[in-house]
């Protein structure tokens, strides 16, 4: 019979063990060696590189530096306020509901924005430059031309007017700038061209405005109520809407035209509203116009007792006692020597006059015309 040493027998056992480690162990681990790998010759380029000077900054770019930090000051940041109450209290608090942008109007606080931005709010805070906040007291609306002006009690040095271009003398390529906070951004600048004028955009209570400005400076959410300057620093108007099926920039955005607020915000600031002149009428619907082939203008529908209209002697359409028959009143076809499309038309001529103001009407009847002239009166 034969016998296996025990010193041998166990030797034979580990020996059996480490062969059996070693095929179990990876390909790569069969491979390693404890000899490092050659320092790479490229390892001395790893230290940070040397920075190339830049030189000065380009005229263009330094331009717009400047003008950034010397009218950003002006411009502030609007949230609006709506009220909340506690789930589990009769507690109500004010809580924000939108943000948007507006401007220093004067050294006295106040501030220029977009109706549209304080739209069914309670209350409004401004942040300005400085992240100051201050809580803002409503002074008047027009949402006709969506502006809206507050006013904070802020001191004289942190309220630094923007200052006021014209719109009238603006030319389709000339370069603007657009400063505000889109998407809550603060005092975000962006840069483009005017890209067309004399637009039309609808108003949020369906009125016309007229003599927009399009920009294709980029215009975003929180933007609106922001000003749009010419490169000279100057407002040349009031970044209101887009266009864009988004909701977001696609480059074309409107402003309304800084001459319109500038005729405006004065009138808010004294009245706390936009008070209209008027000359007493009603106007007739468009489908008179095209029943009775009349010519373009506001024909009238009735005139107002003890009215300007009365009393300058115009006369209504209206019908025949007897039989019914339509009798021929007055067509307003010119204010001024204006013409007037349609009552929207007419409507944005008065209110570049003031009540008490004489206006020269050119009217139509039974083929006839003839101009009369008429003091206007107050929407009060």
């Amino acid at each position: 019979m034969k016998t296996h040493h025990p010193l041998a027998f166990a030797l034979s056992r580990t020996l059996a063990a480490a062969v059996t480690a070693l095929l179990l162990l990876p390909t790569a681990a069969c491979s390693r060696t404890d000899t490092p790998p050659p320092p790479s010759a490229s390892r001395a380029d790893a230290a940070p590189r040397a920075i190339t000077p830049r030189g000065p900054l380009e005229p263009d770019e330094r331009a717009l530096i400047d003008l950034f930090r010397k009218t950003s000051p002006s411009v502030v940041h609007i949230t609006s306020l709506g009220t909340q109450r506690e789930l589990f209290s009769t507690n109500v608090q004010q809580v924000p509901r939108g943000t948007g942008t507006g401007f220093v109007w004067d050294a006295l606080g106040h501030v220029v924005t977009n109706f549209h931005v304080i739209q069914g709010a309670t209350g409004a805070r401004v942040t300005l430059a400085d992240q100051s906040n201050w809580e803002a007291k409503l002074v008047g609306v027009f949402p006709d031309r969506d502006l809206a002006v507050l006013r904070i009690e802020a001191p004289r040095d942190k309220l630094p007017p923007i200052a006021i271009g014209t719109s009238r003398e603006l030319q389709v390529g000339q370069r603007v700038l657009a400063i505000g906070n889109p998407f809550g951004l603060d005092q975000t600048l962006t840069t483009g061209i005017v890209s067309a004028l004399n637009r039309e955009i609808e108003s949020f209570n369906q009125r016309t405005i007229r003599g927009v400005i399009q920009t294709d400076a980029a215009i975003n959410p929180g933007n609106s109520g922001g000003p749009l300057l010419d490169s000279a620093g100057r407002l040349i108007g009031v970044n209101t809407q887009i266009a864009s099926p988004s909701g977001a920039s696609a480059g074309i955005g409107f402003a309304i035209p800084v001459d319109e607020v500038n005729r405006i915000v004065p009138r808010l600031i004294r009245d706390g509203r936009f008070v209209r002149p008027t000359l007493g009428i009603a106007a007739a619907a468009p489908d008179l116009h095209r029943a009775l082939s009349l010519p373009r203008g506001v024909a009238i529908l009735q005139v107002g007792a003890n009215s300007p209209a009365m009393r300058a002697g115009l006369q209504p359409f209206r019908r025949g006692s007897q039989r019914g028959e339509i009798i021929g009143g007055d067509v307003i076809t010119a204010v001024d020597g204006e013409a007037v499309g349609d009552l929207d038309g007419m409507l944005t001529l008065l209110e570049q006059r003031q009540p008490g103001d004489t206006v020269t009407l050119t009217l139509w009847r039974a083929g006839q015309t003839r101009r009369q002239a008429v003091q206007l009166g107050s929407s009060d």
